[in-house]
């Protein structure tokens, strides 16, 4: 029997973030993958899913001058998307391909060996991988399990990824379809929205239980998207029920029921369900190993990636935390640090940055309006709108805003951040590291960023704050806010 010092179950982000760690430090690591590494992070996922939509925002830009124009709209077939997707995912994979095989070459590591298969657990150490030619067991002195999710299915449903389909289809069907229904409102189902109402060919159908979509977020990034998806076309089925969905021919039937008490039928031509994602844990036999078990995965608890089995980890979508790539990879390399660098600092989950690729693009970082809200915290709020900004401006994308959260004291440290627009993902990361510092906003006056560029807004805001913004909001008022927040109630603050 081979034993490594880790093994680890799985080739996504997260697993394969802990193997390279685990390199790092000199270790022997095995690598089991039953299917694609790189996992939903580059098929029917991360990759796959932001090139459909850069793809998609190009088209719909061009066409918003074409049109305004009084021009024909440009067209771009389905089949040239497609290639244009698959480009993307075979230059990732092939990166990833080259690096394990060189990786497990003795002159350059020798220290990787990569299985194909399915692994379940024999007992807490020992794990058997499973492939169409053969069957073998290694050791592990260390596990990390790091096996991802799968989009979740209802029970009633024929999901046959055909006609009623999930993120594991959408982007395999033959042409634009002329019509599709989305289940579920949030971040993955108004991506998908924002994807198919862009390119102008589908119109697309969404339905929302509650009276909002992304009912996470503050009310003016929700009213700002979810206006640009009307205007696309996209019919938003706020307070509804799915009461029935089903296959009638070559069309897909779907019923609502309103709270108000109405009822509709409708037919399109295809579904997509987004309605979350389940661990990919069913077959691994956990049991065996003796680890516990939560309603969302993987029981961690508060043992920091560490399961109830001192030398078994549990990192990715499997942890039941935050299901991201930039998560899932930070939490394997931690859990490989943990286990040969006596790493003591716990994960902080306060400053993680992320992303909604939607009209426009959504980036965030620590606590909005909503959370101080519910968590009963004073705070200041600062926005500023992005037709302030030179950068914005030239680029003749002014819809959006930045929104910075700061205590309400002298200090005005940094608790959270909204940037909505072009470019807001170039725009968060350098306040959630002054989060994760914990330092004052004077940092992000006096720097001296690039120009022109986005996050000139940023300064501008901390400045609005320190009352010495170069553009008064007394002049600007619908375009500059600043404002206290406490107990729920908004108060303006003066500002010149």
């Amino acid at each position: 029997m081979e034993k490594y010092d880790l093994v680890v179950i799985g080739g996504g982000p997260a697993g394969y973030a802990a193997a390279m760690r685990g390199i790092d430090f000199g270790k022997s690591v095995c690598l089991i993958e039953s299917k694609r590494v790189g996992g939903a992070g580059v098929y029917n996922g991360a990759l796959s899913s932001k090139t459909l939509w850069e793809v998609s925002n190009r088209v719909n830009y061009i066409n918003t001058f074409l049109l305004r124009d009084g021009r024909e709209p440009y067209e771009l077939s389905w089949e040239h998307v497609q290639k244009i997707v698959g480009e993307a995912i075979f230059e990732r994979k092939f990166q990833y391909s080259c690096h394990i095989k060189l990786l497990q070459n003795e002159e350059i590591s020798g220290l990787l060996q990569f299985e194909r298969g399915a692994a379940s657990f024999i007992n807490e150490h020992e794990i058997k991988i499973q492939s169409l030619e053969n069957e073998k067991v290694v050791y592990g002195e260390n596990i990390i399990i790091a096996s991802g999710s799968r989009p979740r299915k209802l029970d009633h449903l024929n999901v046959d990824e055909k006609h009623i389909l999930t993120s594991d289809g959408i982007e395999h069907i033959d042409d634009y379809p002329r019509s599709l229904v989305i289940v579920g409102a949030g971040v993955i189902g108004c991506e998908y929205a924002t994807i198919f109402s862009n390119f102008g060919k589908t119109k697309v159908y969404l339905i929302d239980r509650q009276d909002k979509i992304l009912p996470f977020e503050d009310d003016d990034i929700i009213s700002m998207v979810a206006r640009n998806l009307e205007n696309q076309g996209v019919t938003i089925h706020h307070n509804a029920n799915l009461k029935r969905l089903e296959q009638v021919g070559d069309m897909v039937e779907y019923e609502l029921e309103y709270t108000d008490g109405r009822e509709e039928v409708i037919r399109v031509e295809k579904a997509l369900l987004s309605i979350g994602r389940v661990p990919n844990i069913h077959s691994l036999n956990i049991e065996n190993a003796g680890v516990h078990m939560s309603k969302r995965g993987i029981h961690i608890g508060d043992d920091d990636t560490q399961t109830n089995v001192d030398h078994i980890y549990a990192v990715g979508d499997v942890s039941g935390r935050i299901a991201l790539v930039n998560m899932g990879e930070i939490e394997a390399r931690h859990a490989v640090e943990r286990i040969f660098g006596n790493k003591t600092t716990r994960i902080s989950y306060d400053n993680v940055c992320t992303l909604m690729f939607l009209k426009p693009e959504v980036a965030s970082v620590g606590l909005n309006e909503k959370k101080c809200i519910e968590q009963n915290i004073p705070v200041k709020v600062v926005k500023i709108d992005y037709s302030l900004i030179a950068r914005a401006v030239a680029m003749r994308k002014t819809e959006g805003f930045f929104k910075i959260i700061v205590t309400n004291d002298v200090e005005m440290r940094i608790l959270g951040m909204r940037a909505v627009g072009e470019h807001a993902s170039t725009a968060i990361e350098g306040v959630g590291l002054l989060i994760k510092m914990n330092a004052p906003i004077e940092v992000l006056s006096e720097l001296v960023h690039p120009h022109p560029s986005i996050v000139e807004g940023i300064q501008e805001c901390v400045r609005m704050l320190l009352n010495k913004s170069i553009f008064k909001s007394t002049v600007f008022k619908d375009k500059m806010s600043c404002y206290s927040l406490v107990d729920g109630v908004k108060t303006p603050l003066q500002r010149l």
